[in-house]
Order: C-alpha cells, then sequence, then structure tokens
C-alpha cells in the first residue's frame, strides 16, 4: 500500500521551512545543488508560489513533515525536489512523493517531470530510476526525465483519492498527536 502524501497548502509554508531546516547541511547541499544558509532557504520557501506550484509531503511523528516535494510547472514540463529526513528514510516517502507528484502533473496535462540532483545523490537517482525516470549523468549532475501520458478518468479518480486518504490519515494523526499531548500534560500536573 502507497503511503498516504498530502497535498500542502499556503498556509504550510512554516511547516515545510521547518522540514528543510531540519535536514543536515550535507543533506540541504543534495536537495540543492549546493550548500545553502538559512536565510537562503527561508526566502525559497517565501517565493513559492502556491497558485502555480505545488508542494506533497508525508507527515511523521508529531506531525512533522517527514518528506516533501516541490513541484514547479513551467509550460509542458514540471520539476520536482525531494526531500526526506535522515530518521524517516528507507520506509519509501521518496518514491511516494514522486509517484504522487508524477500523477498530479499528469493530471495537469504536463507533458514532461524533471528533475535535477548531483550525480553523486545515488538515492534519489534511484528513486528516479524505479519511477520510469530517463536519468543522464554529466559533469556532476544527473538529470531524469519523465514522459507522462494523458491524464484518464482513472487517474484523476486516482488522485482524488489519494487526497481523500491523506486527508484522514492527517485528521487522524491529528487526534493521536492531541491524546498524547494531553496525556503528557495530565501526567506532569499529577506528578506536582
Amino acid at each position: 500500500m502507497s503511503l498516504p502524501v498530502q497535498r500542502l497548502s499556503a498556509s504550510s509554508r512554516e511547516p515545510y521551512l521547518a522540514h528543510l531546516l531540519a535536514l543536515p547541511g550535507d543533506d540541504v547541499r543534495l536537495r540543492f545543488g549546493a550548500p545553502q544558509g538559512k536565510a537562503a532557504i527561508a526566502a525559497y520557501v517565501a517565493r513559492i508560489d502556491f497558485d502555480a506550484d505545488v508542494i506533497f509531503a508525508v507527515h511523521g511523528d508529531a506531525l512533522a513533515l517527514a518528506g516533501a516535494a516541490h513541484l514547479a510547472f513551467a509550460g509542458d514540463l514540471a520539476e520536482l525536489g525531494v526531500s526526506v529526513v535522515p530518521h524517516a528514510r528507507r520506509r519509501g516517502i521518496g518514491a511516494a512523493l514522486v509517484a504522487r507528484a508524477a500523477e498530479h502533473a499528469r493530471n495537469r496535462s504536463t507533458q514532461r517531470l524533471y528533475m535535477h540532483c548531483l550525480a553523486e545523490n545515488a538515492v534519489m537517482i534511484r528513486i528516479a530510476q524505479r519511477a520510469g525516470m530517463v536519468v543522464v549523468i554529466d559533469a556532476g549532475d544527473a538529470d531524469g526525465h519523465l514522459a507522462l501520458p494523458p491524464s484518464t478518468p482513472m487517474s484523476v479518480t486516482s488522485e482524488m483519492l489519494a487526497d481523500r486518504v491523506a486527508l484522514y490519515d492527517y485528521a487522524l494523526k491529528t487526534n493521536v498527536e492531541t491524546w498524547r499531548r494531553m496525556g503528557i500534560a495530565m501526567n506532569d500536573r499529577s506528578q506536582t
């Protein structure tokens, strides 16, 4: 079963920024292709146009983002950037984010999905190849391309269901987190 991947709204800028700032320095370099400071990452997040671009995410412990994907549209092309925090890796989050982004782009009549990363980012290259991307490595960079088929009633329905499942998953995680915090508060109160 695929992981629930939620489409975030503009109100999720802060959690997305927190996710990116939680990445170790080397992961930031792999995600952006060069080292980035906190101010540069904050400026990047502030520039995201949620009317044109999409952020997808998988929520982890305490509702923090375990992984996120930024899908930016330009004409018939959509570019994808993916990040997963270290403690959440090897759980299929990156693959789920890529699959969800590809389906979303396909259903918006986008013809090609594009991903750029450093050639040393073997994990991202492997995820891209498993998603069907043709990856070309040249001069320390890797570019992945995937021709997207036209949308179908089935792909649109699949995306709609994925949205609903992700919202349901988030609601459940929110309830669990609320009960967890209440338990901690009650425990703290009983010990005083």
